[in-house]
């Protein structure tokens, strides 16, 4: 749990993270517990400190770029390229970019989606942050590694919101070698 204890002009402290992050029993399917962000991206204090500690690991790593994964990751990963003065690059569901791509596989549950990125979005050697508001099973970040990296990007890290560590996506991340950093953590799926 992430508490900031910050007061800003004497206004209300900023509530625990989890408290702005909305859970929805039995979404999209029964047993699963779906983790709603939309509830902290409202809460404008919430979401400048949510935007602000997901950066802060990566604020002395000359990013280049953010590469935000479709589609809450392009609301937060502006913010945060933003924050730390670098490019952004969308990384979208198959077909939805308008120029030339390069794609890489993931396996879902119920079967196999591509993501893609335009060929000429990431500059050899660029040092890059992947961003996402949830990390699962790490499918889909792994997939936006992968395909960073035969862009010819430098993986210098991911960041999140929501871990849900009992699906092992951060682990697997870890695997690959990839720093990843998270304000929160849910146990269940």
């Amino acid at each position: 749990m992430l508490f900031w204890p910050v007061n800003w002009a004497g206004e209300q402290h900023v509530q625990d993270l989890e408290d702005l992050i909305r859970t929805i029993p039995d979404y999209p399917k029964p047993g699963i517990m779906f983790r709603d962000i939309t509830t902290l991206l409202a809460d404008a204090k919430g979401l400048k400190k949510a935007i602000q500690h997901m950066a802060k690991p990566f604020e002395n790593e000359n990013i280049d770029a953010v590469a935000g994964i479709e589609a809450r990751g392009f609301i937060l990963g502006g913010a945060i390229a933003d924050r730390l003065q670098c490019g952004f690059i969308p990384i979208r569901k198959k077909g939805k970019l308008p120029w030339k791509t390069i794609g890489q596989e993931y396996t879902l549950e119920y079967g196999v989606d591509v993501i893609e990125v335009h060929e000429d979005a990431i500059a050899p050697g660029s040092r890059v942050l992947i961003v996402d508001d949830l990390i699962a099973t790490g499918g889909t970040a792994e997939a936006a590694v992968k395909l960073v990296q035969r862009s010819g990007g430098n993986i210098i890290g991911a960041t999140f919101i929501v871990d849900l560590p009992d699906l092992g996506g951060m682990q697997r991340l870890a695997g690959l070698g990839v720093r990843s950093h998270k304000l929160v953590a849910f146990g269940g799926h």
